[in-house]
């Protein structure tokens, strides 16, 4: 093998490890921030319009913290 044969281009090395982890938890707390946002909208303020659409804002609020650790971990096994 020739130091030739070892060299790598630009699309074969992976991104830092540090810029992953950036952009995780980038992602992580700004879904989870939006779950806050919702709770605090939808009994606060919402519901005293309409219950049923603050309810509503309470089940995605309570789909999203999953979606998050899923989101926030995509693709990291590799």
């Amino acid at each position: 093998m020739t130091p030739d044969d070892r060299r790598f281009r630009v699309s074969d090395v992976r991104e830092a490890q540090s810029d992953r982890l950036r952009r995780r938890r980038r992602w992580y707390f700004a879904l989870m921030g939006t779950c806050v946002v919702l709770v605090v909208l939808a009994w606060n303020v919402v519901r005293l319009w309409s219950t049923d659409v603050a309810v509503w804002m309470s089940v995605v609020a309570a789909v999203l913290p999953p979606v998050a650790v899923i989101i926030a971990n995509w693709g990291e096994d590799r």
